[in-house]
């Protein structure tokens, strides 16, 4: 599982990578598991994936999947090792980029620090079609930037009062300030259909009362056993019961992702996309 990844270049035609962050305003949501499961379903409907553990304090998607980091986006940042280095390999082929956990460090850096993985992310582009981002809970700067950059948001929302809330507040603030318009949207932990169009709904309501913003629902995540099972054993759903209900609807979720239409940046490279998510601040 932690041999250095096989990258499939079996496409030479030109294309362009499909960059999701996916958040949720809140901790707590299952972010992380809709990151890892939906890269794990993209994979096996032939997608070259790459996550990204973009929460830089305290990075978990290692540790969901029972992956042993020797090195990580710390030790990119510090010269220490290539991009490449910290490179895993997941299921099923899907390659993960690490962070750190604990390190306080991480969460605010320099410009200076951000500067060689800019050439290092460059070098993936053309073996990745889909680059998906576990953004870090909450509104910090580095989480609206990492959703800023990137050409989908999708948000995670579940059947707890604060989560509404707080996916709701982080909208509010991409649009007013960023002006970030459209999101996409799915409820995880639900316990039918029903439930979780009932609560994009309300999502949707209080957004077209207050909000110019387009919200389009990508369906659900039933909770079941197989999948809290598979998150005890350090597995995602998707490998360790893939005929489970939680599963089949994570490849549900994949079919429609590759529905959506591959948005271009101004550069059409993987390269434009770090360069706005590591450039910091202009002064």
């Amino acid at each position: 599982m932690n041999a250095k990844p096989k990258f499939r270049r079996d496409r030479d035609q030109p294309h362009n990578t499909r960059v999701i962050a996916i958040s949720g305003g809140k901790g707590g949501v299952g972010k992380s598991n809709v990151t890892i499961n939906l890269s794990v379903c993209l994979s096996l409907l032939n997608q070259r994936v790459m996550i990204l553990d973009a929460d830089l304090g305290l990075a978990n998607i290692d540790v969901l999947l029972g992956l042993k980091v020797q090195r990580n986006l710390e030790d990119v940042y510090l010269g220490k090792c290539d991009l490449q280095d910290v490179c895993l390999q997941g299921p099923h082929d899907v390659r993960i980029i690490p962070s750190s956990s604990g390190t306080q460090s991480m969460v605010n850096l320099s410009s200076q620090q951000h500067a060689g993985l800019v050439h290092a992310f460059s070098d993936f582009a053309d073996t990745i079609d889909t680059l998906v981002i576990d953004t870090a809970a909450g509104i910090s700067d580095s989480v609206i930037q990492f959703i800023r950059a990137a050409q989908e948001a999708l948000i995670v929302v579940c059947d707890e009062p604060s989560s509404l809330t707080d996916a709701y507040a982080l909208i509010k603030l991409l649009h007013r300030d960023h002006g970030v318009d459209e999101f996409r949207i799915v409820v995880n932990q639900t316990r039918s259909v029903k439930e979780g169009i009932q609560l994009y709904q309300r999502l949707l309501n209080t957004a077209n009362q207050f909000l110019d913003v387009q919200l389009r629902y990508e369906g659900d995540i039933p909770y079941d056993d197989a999948l809290r099972e598979a998150v005890k054993q350090q597995q995602a759903v998707t490998v360790r019961s893939p005929r489970s209900q939680s599963a089949k609807a994570f490849k549900r979720l994949a079919e429609r992702v590759l529905d959506w239409p591959v948005k271009n940046h101004p550069s059409g490279e993987l390269e434009f996309f770090v360069e706005q998510l590591l450039s910091g601040p202009q002064t």
